[in-house]
């Protein structure tokens, strides 16, 4: 199957000299980490938001693929960081050990899915800072 004729245009214009940046919620927070380690030439910045499954015992867990990452921000809500407090002293070490920047900051009074305005925990404040911290990431990342 041949892409259309719209997607090939799309895709021809694509400056792939640039970098890109990742984002993912949720489940799609381990997808940021996995996605440098895929591509590591075109991801400039990733960020992470309230993800789960980020630092799990097992071979595959998305914190030892950290030497593929690049500037990174890892927000976590605070009932995230109550249940699992050491995963973000792991990704704090992994990150100083592969001397690779990370920003990964709880937000106070937050539960999972506190960035999405259509979530039924979502907290305006807070979503508004971590916004603002990821554009500050963006910014020169992916200039």
């Amino acid at each position: 199957m041949q892409p259309s004729p719209w997607m090939r245009s799309w895709c021809n214009s694509v400056d792939k000299k640039r970098k890109i940046g990742t984002t993912g919620y949720c489940i799609g927070g381990p997808l940021t980490v996995h996605t440098p380690a895929a591509v590591p030439t075109r991801i400039g910045a990733a960020a992470s938001f309230h993800g789960g499954a980020l630092v799990t015992d097992k071979p595959d867990s998305p914190h030892l693929l950290t030497p593929a990452s690049r500037h990174y921000l890892f927000a976590i809500a605070e009932n995230d960081d109550q249940r699992q407090p050491e995963a973000r002293d792991v990704r704090r070490a992994s990150f100083a050990k592969a001397n690779l920047p990370a920003e990964i900051e709880v937000y106070a009074s937050t539960l999972p899915g506190w960035c999405p305005t259509d979530s039924q925990v979502y907290n305006q404040e807070q979503a508004e800072q971590a916004w603002s911290r990821l554009l500050v990431l963006f910014k020169p990342a992916l200039a």
